[in-house]
């Protein structure tokens, strides 16, 4: 499974409905089921970001999808990068050679 880590700003109607902003992430959490799809942590942040979310996808269409079916609710905004352990970052390099 990949790893994705996904940063997220509340739109205006998202900021308007605040409080409901952990009962949304247990939504998602459900949502993401049906992609194939794992939430593994949520993290509330100060600073450029609201949220910031760590998922484990079997593929980069799934994260897509699930991206595009939480966009459509239209309380978030989200920027998602693929992320690589450090095993993972390993095997890339060692294709340097």
């Amino acid at each position: 499974m990949a790893t994705y880590i996904v940063l997220t700003n509340f739109t205006d109607q998202g900021v308007r409905t605040a409080k409901d902003t952990t009962k949304r992430s247990d939504a998602v959490k459900e949502q993401a089921k049906k992609f194939g799809v794992t939430v593994k942590e949520f993290f509330w942040t100060l600073g450029s970001y609201d949220v910031v979310g760590i998922f484990e996808a079997p593929d980069d269409a799934s994260m897509t999808a699930l991206g595009l079916a939480i966009g459509s609710g239209g309380n978030v905004r989200t920027q998602t990068m693929r992320a690589f352990s450090r095993e993972e970052m390993n095997g890339v390099l060692a294709k340097l050679v």
